[in-house]
């Protein structure tokens, strides 16, 4: 296996926690103190190392795949020096230190475990999700390719539907595999051109196109006040304060606080 090193705070197991948290992860399989995931055809794996991790194969494919899924991104430094003085975050980041926030390398799957996770819980939306994969998805054998977007775009809404999708989250993820919109390119765009272009995509709403700019783009002002498990979070940290009046409490670092406020929270 190939290292590839980490700077600044970094704790593996934190990190990946999510991969855990909410049941089994057909596209991120966790074994034997690993992680498992689909790049190009290939199965990469990822450990813990000292300085950063071990993974297998790291090539200039993988490499950035693995950057996002670590999170590695993140200027964790900054962040704890401004929480610091914080009576929720400043502990919350002393606790956790070395948590990064996980990123989803790919686009197009990242909105569909957006669409599946509306208004259910997440351990619900993990499974409708791996029932997609193994419908629609290859399995690599240790873990599972997530399905291809022009797979999606050739499925049926009853074959969704079949899958565990409600009718309309089948028309939604059907819609948007079948769309016209460059997800890619909106990488290129400010924050609110990319929320523009996603919910003008129907069953595309202000909550997902957050999550987007938090969980794909890791864009470092996103945050997700749509989100209930957000909502209580900070109401129940900062007692009562409103989720859509905190925003400017937490900027510029809106994005690590949301993540680092939903763990404290999370994890009493």
């Amino acid at each position: 296996m190939a290292s590839l090193a980490v700077s600044g705070p970094f704790d593996f197991a934190l990190t990946t926690g999510r991969f855990r948290a909410f049941g089994a992860d057909r596209a991120n399989a966790w074994r034997d103190n690993g992680l498992y995931h689909a790049v190009g055809g290939r199965v990469v794996r990822i450990e813990a190392a000292d300085g950063g991790v071990d993974v297998e194969p790291l090539d200039s494919e993988t490499d950035p795949v693995v950057r996002a899924i670590l999170g590695l991104a993140f200027d964790l430094e900054a962040f704890y020096e401004w929480a610091a003085a914080d009576e929720v975050l400043g502990p919350a980041t002393r606790r956790f230190r070395g948590f990064r926030p996980t990123i989803a390398p790919d686009p197009f799957e990242m909105l569909v475990a957006a669409i599946t996770s509306q208004q259910v819980s997440l351990q619900s939306a993990l499974a409708i999700r791996n029932r997609l994969i193994e419908r629609f998805g290859v399995d690599l054998g240790d873990v599972w390719a997530f399905p291809l977007r022009e797979r999606i775009a050739q499925a049926s809404e009853d074959e969704l539907f079949g899958v565990g999708f409600s009718h309309r989250k089948a028309e939604y993820t059907v819609a948007l595999a079948r769309s016209d919109l460059d997800l890619h390119d909106l990488a290129l765009l400010p924050d609110d051109e990319v929320k523009a272009r996603l919910v003008a995509l129907r069953g595309i709403g202000e909550w997902t196109a957050d999550w987007y700019l938090a969980r794909h783009l890791a864009r470092p002002h996103a945050w997700p006040w749509g989100d209930l498990a957000l909502r209580k979070a900070v109401s129940d940290l900062y007692r009562g304060l409103d989720v859509r009046e905190a925003r400017e409490r937490f900027h510029p670092f809106e994005n690590l606080s949301a993540h680092y406020l939903l763990l404290a929270h999370r994890t009493p």
